[in-house]
């Protein structure tokens, strides 16, 4: 089998399928339950600064 021929169907089969696994992954890992404040302690962040940080809120705040 030609080189271009053997990649081109491991591409098309299960580099796809491993990319489709990949995203489903991260995805899951964002929404993954106790990472909210994780994300929004990183979302917050940039209103902190050096010379006069804002006060750190509670992390289980609703």
């Amino acid at each position: 089998m030609e080189t271009y021929s053997l990649l081109r169907q491991f591409a098309d089969s299960w580099f796809l399928l491993a990319w489709v696994l990949f995203f489903v992954g991260v995805g899951v890992f964002a929404l993954r339950p106790g990472s909210r404040a994780i994300h929004r302690d990183a979302a917050e962040s940039i209103f902190r600064n050096e010379t006069h940080p804002a006060p750190r809120q509670d992390m289980e705040r609703k």
